[in-house]
């Protein structure tokens, strides 16, 4: 793993504060909330109350007095000077990008798997997510209602799987923030670099399929869902994100009720025990740990719903702007973008052979048409090999071998085109107050000897 347990002074943690962990401004109640609560403690890790004794067993102690006075999710001081390294639970080689709530992304390099593994699917966390102690899926319901459905009703998972047909799709989810770290002026949300991104198979039902058996009025416009997943306040009262899709959106064939995973049971940070997934739209509108579905007779307004969250200006505008809410419009379908996974930037590469790159490309709704490989900082283009994706939604994987004319130092630069002829940007695109749809060229280092 790539982050090491944060320094309980503080200097060396990797929270970057409440700005970057609220998609938008937070309220005044939330600032004293951050303030009373979460700024003590989020600094230092996962370890809650209930673990008391498993950190003692870690610090070598019988028992640690006044333990109970000890704020959820420390990490005793001895734990935080260690230099293991801090770890995810069912990932390998994510990076933590922060801990309340849980972020994690993945290294380019290790998503270079035609099917992204559970393990190195990226984490992204709007609010708490259940214990797995307090999951049973044998009890798990999904609620079916709203204004705009003729018959509410609810399934169980068993009932789920036995009444309606299982489908089985390789979907691209990608957080709407995906290379925020490269927006100057830097835009508040967590620092994404290029590594919220996953392409693994989901198994479950269609979403059309349940929403058709509760039966859909003619004036149904959008459906919105409900999480188990708590606020970071742990208020009841409040929801830590409730978002959704258009009507269309929702009764495409890949839109699922999904609680696999590449055959096995969802990982619990992302859904376990079911899901919704809506690929090519931004990874929020897939709601995780999943527990009603409403349809709506207006656009959905759960929370993170309203601009700036997930929203775009409408128009072009200068970095550093302010953007009146009322400008802004919701993101969907996500652009063009291309990843490099192999090889690792900074490789060094010998003189006169023949360099093997090769890596992943998507388009949102659409397809990618093609990709192309510059050497020379965008001068000239080489075009790659591309395959056709798995099914629609899925991302589809490019290579080509490069050739060097003399030492020195190189980049290689990817650029795909989408169906429609729209291309990746070779800078980063049109910057926007909250950071999101960079899909500007990936590049990585290349050093020929």
């Amino acid at each position: 793993m790539s982050k090491k347990i944060p320094d309980p002074t503080g200097k060396n943690a990797n929270i970057r504060g409440i700005h970057e962990l609220y998609d938008e401004d937070p309220t005044q109640a939330d600032r004293q909330l951050w303030d009373r609560e979460v700024e003590p403690t989020s600094r230092r890790g996962f370890l809650k109350r209930s673990s008391l004794l498993a950190m003692a067993s870690a610090l070598g102690a019988s028992a640690i007095p006044f333990g109970d006075n000890m704020p959820g999710g420390l990490i005793p001081a001895a734990l935080a000077n260690t230099t293991e390294p801090f770890a995810l639970a069912g990932k390998d080689g994510l990076t933590v990008l922060n801990d309340r709530p849980i972020n994690a992304e993945t290294p380019a390099h290790l998503l270079d798997d035609a099917v992204t593994p559970g393990s190195r699917m990226f984490v992204r966390n709007n609010g708490l997510p259940p214990e797995m102690a307090s999951i049973d899926p044998a009890t798990w319901t999904l609620e079916i209602a709203g204004e705009s459905c003729e018959n509410p009703m609810s399934f169980t998972l068993a009932e789920l799987k036995q009444k309606f047909e299982h489908h089985t799709y390789q979907l691209q989810v990608e957080c709407g923030g995906n290379g925020r770290s490269e927006f100057v002026p830097s835009a508040s949300g967590n620092q994404w670099t290029l590594g919220a991104v996953a392409c693994p198979r989901f198994t479950g039902v269609r979403l059309r399929d349940v929403l058709e058996a509760c039966g859909v009025k003619s004036d149904a416009v959008y459906i919105g869902y409900y999480g188990a997943d708590q606020h970071l306040s742990r208020d009841p009262s409040k929801e830590a994100i409730s978002r959704g899709v258009p009507i269309a959106k929702a009764m495409e064939d890949e839109s699922l009720i999904a609680w696999a995973m590449n055959d096995e049971d969802m990982p619990l940070l992302n859904g376990h025990p079911l899901r919704l997934v809506c690929g090519g739209w931004p990874g929020s509108v897939s709601g995780k740990w999943l527990k009603k579905i409403v349809i709506r007779n207006k656009v959905h307004d759960g929370a993170k719903m309203s601009p700036p969250s997930y929203a775009v200006p409408k128009y072009p505008v200068a970095p550093g702007t302010e953007v009146p809410k009322s400008d802004m419009v919701i993101i969907g379908s996500m652009p063009v973008k291309s990843l490099v996974t192999a090889p690792v930037s900074g490789v060094t590469h010998a003189a006169g052979q023949v360099l093997e790159v090769r890596g992943h490309a998507w388009a949102g709704d659409l397809s990618v048409a093609e990709v192309y490989v510059s050497i020379d900082f965008g001068a000239s283009w080489q075009k790659a090999a591309l395959q056709a994706p798995a099914n629609r939604l899925a991302w589809q994987h490019w290579s080509i071998g490069v050739e060097f004319p003399e030492k020195g130092y190189y980049e290689v630069w990817a650029r795909a085109v989408d169906s429609e002829g729209r291309s990746q940007p070779m800078v980063v695109p049109g910057w926007n107050p909250r950071g999101y749809l960079n899909n500007a060229c990936h590049r990585i280092a290349v050093q020929v000897a």
